[in-house]
C-alpha cells in the first residue's frame, strides 16, 4: 500500500510549466519559491510534533457555540429571491444575449461570481448558498403555495437512502468540471442557460421525490460543497439565529456519509487539473491522444475535448488514490468494512484543502475578472444597455500587486493543510484508542499533506501571466 502512496504522489508532484486562468504569473520575489516550499514542509513537520505532544484528547467537537443575534424570516425570503434573481439572469442572458463570453453577463455569473465568490464569501460568513440556492427558494415557496391551496395535497417524501450519500453531489461537480474544463460550448452563454434550467429541473426532481431539506444535504452538488466550505466559518444559522464558533470545529462533527471524500477529490482534482492541463506534460499527453483519435477518423476538436476528459480523471484518480492508500496505510491491519469506515470519517480532513486548492487557484480570477460584473451587469445582454452606468468600466490591476497576489495563495495552501493536520490528528483521537495510537497513523496524513502543499505550490510557482 505504501508503494501505492508514494506512486501517486509522485504523479501529483509533477512539477507545472505554465497556469491556466484562475492563477497570474509570480513577480521576483525576496525568497526563491523552493525555500517557500521547504518552508511550508517544515511548518507542517513542527504542527506535527506540537500536535502530539500537546493535543491528547479530542477537543474540536466539544467546542460550544454562542448565539450572536437573531435573523428575521424576511431575510431567508430576501435572499432566496435574490437567488431566483441571479438564476433568471443567466437563463435570460444565456438565450436571448450576445453569444460572446465578454458580451454576456451569463458566464461571469456562473464561473466568477457563482463557482468563486459564493464558497470565498461563504469561508467569512458561512453557509450563505443556503439561503440564496434557488432551487431550494423555488421548492419551498411551490410547497408553501401548494400547502395553503389544497391542504394535504403535498405526501411524505421517500427516505432518502444511506448508501447513495453524496454520490449525486459527486457526479453533479465532475460534470461542472468537465463543462468548464473540457467542453467547450459549456462555457458559452445559450449552452450555459440550457444546462442551468436542466440542473433546476433536476434537483425540483430531487426535493419533490426526498424532501427538500435530505436532497439539499446530498444531491445538490452546490450546496453540498458550498456548505462543506462555510464549515471553516466561524459563523453559523441555527434556528433561526446567527451563532460565532471556533473556525472549522464544524468539521469535527461531520457525519460520515458516503461519498464525501469522492466531492472533495473532485473538488481537488479539477482545481489542480486547471493548472495541469497548461504544462508541457499534458501538451505531450494531449497530441497523443488526438493523433490516436484523429487517427480514428475523428475531428481535431474531439481529440482534443478526449484528452483534456482524460486527463481530467487520471487527475481525479491521482488524487482518489493517494487519500485511499494514505487512509489504508493508517491502519494496515484493518479489515475491509473498517477501512471504508475510516475512508468516511477522515474526508472532512480534505475540506480545509480543496477549499485552500480553490482560494489559491481562483483568488487573482475573483479580484480581477470579478470587477467585470459591474460593466456586464449594466449591459447583460451585450445590447450596448447601460442600466447602472458601469457599461464602459474597465479592470483595474492594481486593486492587488502580483507580490501580495502569491502571499495569499501562499497563505491560503499554508493554512489550509495545517487546518487539515489539525482535523485529522483531532479525528484520528476519536478513532484510536490512545494517543501514541493516533499521533502513529498520522504520520501518513503529514505525508499527503506536505505532498499536497507541495503541488499547490508547484503550480503556483510556475504560473505565467
Amino acid at each position: 500500500m505504501r508503494v501505492v502512496l508514494a506512486a501517486s504522489a509522485a504523479l501529483l508532484i509533477a512539477p507545472a510549466s505554465a497556469s491556466a486562468h484562475g492563477v497570474v504569473g509570480r513577480a521576483d520575489l525576496p525568497i526563491p519559491p523552493s525555500l517557500f516550499a521547504a518552508g511550508a514542509a517544515a511548518v507542517l513537520v513542527l504542527s506535527f510534533v506540537a500536535l502530539a505532544a500537546l493535543w491528547s484528547r479530542p477537543r474540536l467537537a466539544k467546542l460550544p457555540a454562542k448565539s450572536l443575534v437573531l435573523l428575521p424570516r424576511w431575510v431567508d425570503v430576501t435572499l432566496g429571491a435574490l437567488g431566483v434573481a441571479l438564476l433568471a439572469a443567466v437563463v435570460v442572458a444565456g438565450l436571448w444575449g450576445a453569444q460572446g463570453e465578454r458580451e454576456n453577463l451569463a458566464p461571469t455569473l456562473v464561473f466568477i461570481v457563482f463557482w468563486v465568490g459564493v464558497p470565498v464569501v461563504s469561508l467569512v460568513f458561512g453557509d450563505v448558498f443556503r439561503l440564496l440556492s434557488p432551487w431550494r427558494a423555488i421548492a419551498r415557496a411551490t410547497a408553501w403555495l401548494a400547502g395553503k391551496a389544497v391542504p394535504g395535497l403535498l405526501t411524505a417524501p421517500h427516505p432518502y437512502p444511506w448508501r447513495l450519500g453524496r454520490w449525486p453531489a459527486a457526479a453533479g461537480l465532475f460534470a461542472f468540471a468537465v463543462c468548464e474544463l473540457v467542453w467547450a460550448p459549456g462555457r458559452e452563454p445559450d449552452t450555459l442557460a440550457v444546462l442551468a434550467l436542466l440542473y433546476l429541473g433536476a434537483q425540483l426532481a430531487g426535493m419533490a421525490i426526498f424532501g427538500i431539506e435530505a436532497w439539499s444535504r446530498n444531491g445538490d452538488a452546490f450546496g453540498v460543497w458550498f456548505t462543506l466550505v462555510a464549515a471553516l466559518s466561524p459563523f453559523k444559522r441555527r434556528e433561526g439565529s446567527l451563532h460565532v464558533r471556533v473556525p472549522g470545529s464544524r468539521l469535527a462533527r461531520e457525519p460520515s456519509i458516503p461519498g464525501t471524500a469522492a466531492v472533495l477529490c473532485v473538488m481537488i482534482a479539477s482545481t489542480a487539473f486547471d493548472s495541469l492541463r497548461e504544462t508541457e506534460l499534458f501538451a505531450s499527453f494531449g497530441v497523443t491522444v488526438q493523433q490516436l483519435v484523429v487517427g480514428a477518423g475523428t475531428t481535431h476538436a474531439s481529440g482534443l475535448a478526449l484528452a483534456m476528459l482524460a486527463g481530467l480523471i487520471l487527475t481525479l484518480i491521482a488524487v482518489a488514490l493517494t487519500y485511499l492508500a494514505a487512509v489504508c496505510c493508517m491502519s494496515e491491519t484493518a479489515t475491509k468494512r473498517r477501512r471504508r469506515e475510516l475512508v468516511r470519517a477522515m474526508a472532512p480532513t480534505l475540506v480545509p484543502i480543496a477549499a485552500a486548492y480553490l482560494v489559491a487557484h481562483y483568488f487573482s480570477l475573483l479580484a480581477f475578472s470579478g470587477q467585470d460584473a459591474w460593466r456586464l451587469a449594466s449591459d447583460p445582454l451585450g445590447a450596448g444597455t447601460d442600466f447602472f452606468g458601469t457599461a464602459s468600466a474597465g479592470i483595474d490591476y492594481s486593486v492587488v500587486s502580483a507580490t501580495a497576489l502569491w502571499y495569499v495563495q501562499l497563505g491560503a495552501l499554508l493554512i489550509g493543510h495545517v487546518f487539515g493536520l489539525v482535523l485529522g490528528h483531532d479525528r484520528a483521537l476519536e478513532l484510536h484508542e490512545g494517543a501514541s495510537a493516533a499521533t502513529r497513523s498520522q504520520l501518513v496524513m503529514l505525508v499527503l499533506m506536505v505532498c499536497f502543499t507541495v503541488l499547490g505550490l508547484s503550480l503556483l510557482s510556475e504560473a505565467s501571466a
